[in-house]
């Protein structure tokens, strides 16, 4: 029969640290929050190691005195609560009263501290939980806390710790967070030898939102304020033309506490619904003021997390507020100066459209269209670093790749078509090529249509139990010469609302996405020159600052390996900034920083953590889709006849890298029926 034991305390507290203490950001969090409770005017952090060697926290508070010394590091033991009522009126960052027993038992830990009314100080070691007696020290009013080998007898925390550059992150991000919801605070940090911030204290908030990021943002913030019975909103939000790819750059405060709410950020979302491109995010920097009574922040032991009494309420304010403020300003696009020695295109139908995920949804996959892709993912990306290319594609009857010419950006008018060899002759023989998707519009009526999304996305020509024509097509395809191959580029090719094109074969029409098409194609390109080491790169003449998040500077700098497999070199430069001396050659018209941001956005994505190959195929995936041509692009006739030759020299080119369809193909038979011809 089991037996029923009280729990030690040092077993307490460690339980308590695996709840509060996650990683070295974690401990500066609890730290700087204690510090501003105390009153402080002045912070300094110091780290080593991005925290894994030394924390160390020092303030000008108000100190702790000698005889209560021992308490500050008692498990539940806080100053900022009496009664079951003040959980109820929160007024402080920290109540719970157990990040410094859960910090000291798990840590070297030192408490230095002094209140103005002692001519000097106390000083208190702790080395995993056991206490040193108390020692008299000399030292300033306030209180310094130094952190050492954190985690040391917790060796199954410590490993899944990351490296120092990525726990520097964390804790840049922690400390951004605190400094930006107190500017009116004097705070440094140190890192190292290294100083990353010296920030004076301010009341001018747009200030220090400078400081952090730059005047890219300064630039566009746009001040907001409202106040509605007892709740204030104000802050800035930015201008649209200024966003992310992810939700990690919008700072809520509420009553000067950090929080991540879904609530709020869908309410952000819907105010810039129709602004920005699907899957940007905005930029904003908000704080909130609620009565603590209202608002329950004892919800999750970090304190992220809070519940308001009327969700509904803050909500419909922030919606509001923002839709009336982007009703009365002028949110029209401006052109910004770029600086740096990268050529950049002004055309704006080639600004850089958001990118899904590389890898095709769960749903796509399981589609008839698509199921074959689900059987061929993993191969082909467990393939990409193991195997040679002549391997992965037989590359005895390809010809080379011949470049596009140049892009005429020139914009036809609407329902103007391109055409391409009209004197050509038709093959005498042309099977179904493999980019086409049967679709046959007349074999549903119209609500069938709508309600069966597969017939949208077509249906595969070796989808099991369905024996079909196009099956015995697509065969014959397969089985065809370099002389049939080659005979593909003489067919008619026109261009349609400059995005899709038009040919035809013996058998029918075929519909392509002209940007589809020529992404597939760059993809494979792509993956043959990674494997062989030969992707062109551009080296700059003068090295390119590129101005990240700190979260984003330790992801590149911990990926630089992998990112020069794709033609990025980068080198540390200090603080969030990273210095760009080579980029892709065939990506001259994208800005470095978009570039190098998206490019890291699958390190950063939260989640099961990546493969290096899965990395690489999202990165070879996004970096085609930024170099391919783009819908509203203008192509002559040598460029159309190219494309459409290269269609037939690279695998899988009847669907992009994202899993769209390259074509839809419409059989003489079914332009037939639609005309009315049988």
């Amino acid at each position: 029969m089991p037996i029923i034991r009280q729990l030690s305390s040092s077993l307490v507290n460690k339980i308590a640290a695996g709840e509060v203490i996650e990683r070295p950001a974690s401990v500066v969090k609890e730290l700087l929050e204690n510090s501003i409770d105390a009153g402080a005017t002045r912070i300094e952090l110091v780290i080593e190691s991005g925290g894994l060697e030394m924390i160390r926290v020092s303030d000008n508070g108000c100190g702790i005195e000698e005889q209560q010394i021992p308490l500050a590091i008692a498990s539940h033991a806080t100053s900022k609560l009496v009664e079951a009522d003040d959980l109820f009126d929160v007024r402080t960052l920290g109540f719970r009263g157990e990040a410094l027993a859960s910090i000291a038992e798990v840590s070297h830990f030192t408490l230095r501290t002094r209140t103005a009314e002692c001519d000097g100080g106390a000083e208190l070691a702790v080395r995993g939980g056991q206490a040193d007696p108390l020692q008299p020290a000399g030292c300033p009013v306030g209180t310094t806390i130094e952190v050492r080998n954190l985690f040391f007898n917790t060796p199954v925390r410590r490993k899944f710790l990351r490296t120092s550059q990525t726990e520097g992150g964390h804790i840049t991000e922690a400390f951004t967070r605190i400094a930006l919801a107190y500017p009116q605070v004097q705070m440094s940090l140190v890192s190292g030898a290294r100083t990353v911030y010296e920030l004076a204290a301010t009341d001018a908030w747009a200030e220090r939102i400078q400081a952090f990021f730059g005047d890219e943002v300064a630039s566009a913030l746009i001040p907001v304020e409202s106040s509605q019975d007892q709740t204030r909103l104000s802050g800035y939000v930015c201008d649209p033309t200024v966003n992310r790819s992810n939700n990690r750059s919008q700072y809520l405060f509420l009553n000067g506490r950090h929080i991540r709410d879904r609530s709020l950020q869908h309410a952000l979302s819907e105010a810039y619904r129709g602004l920005m491109m699907v899957g940007r995010f905005p930029v904003c920097f908000l704080r909130m003021d609620i009565p603590p009574n209202m608002v329950d922040v004892n919800v999750h032991p970090t304190k992220m997390e809070v519940r308001f009494q009327d969700g509904g309420k803050v909500y419909s304010q922030l919606l509001q507020t923002l839709r009336h403020r982007f009703l009365t300003s002028d949110l029209t696009a401006r052109v910004r100066h770029v600086p740096g020695p990268v050529p950049r295109s002004t055309d704006p139908e080639r600004s850089i459209a958001p990118l899904a995920s590389s890898r095709p949804s769960n749903d796509a996959l399981q589609s008839p269209s698509n199921h074959f892709q689900a059987d061929r993912w993993e191969g082909h990306t467990q393939k990409m670093l193991d195997v040679s290319a002549t391997e992965l594609l037989d590359l005895r009857h390809v010809s080379p790749f011949r470049p596009f010419p140049s892009l005429s950006l020139g914009g036809a008018r609407q329902g103007e078509v391109s055409v391409a060899n009209t004197d050509d002759p038709l093959p005498t023989e042309s099977p179904l090529p493999p980019g086409a998707t049967v679709w046959d519009p007349l074999s549903l009526n119209p609500s069938e249509q709508k309600a069966d999304s597969s017939f949208e996305e077509g249906v595969a020509s070796d989808t099991p139990g369905i024996e079909t024509e196009q099956s015995s097509q697509v065969a014959a395809w397969q089985r065809r010469d370099e002389s049939q191959t080659s005979s593909l580029g003489s067919h008619l090719g026109y261009q349609i609302h400059q995005r899709y094109l038009i040919t035809q074969d013996e058998h029918g029409m075929v519909i392509i996405d002209q940007h589809a098409l020529h992404e597939r194609i760059l993809y494979e390109q792509l993956r043959q020159k990674v494997e062989q080491s030969n992707l062109e790169t551009q080296q700059l003449l003068v090295p390119e600052p590129l101005d990240l998040t700190s979260q984003e500077a330790a992801a590149a700098l911990d990926s630089r390996e992998l990112l020069s497999k794709i033609g990025i070199n980068i080198e540390p430069f200090g603080g969030g900034t990273v210095l760009m001396t080579s980029y892709p050659a065939m990506l001259t018209h994208v800005r470095p920083v978009d570039l190098l941001r998206q490019v890291l956005e699958p390190l950063l994505a939260g989640g099961k953590e990546p493969s290096t190959r899965e990395l690489l195929d999202e990165l070879l995936h996004m970096l085609a889709c930024k170099a391919a041509i783009k819908a509203g692009d203008k192509l002559s006739s040598e460029e159309i006849t190219a494309l459409l030759e290269q269609r037939h020299h690279f695998q899988d080119t009847h669907h992009c890298p994202h899993g769209r369809p390259t074509a839809l193909f419409f059989s003489r038979q079914q332009l037939d029926k639609m005309f009315k011809r049988t």
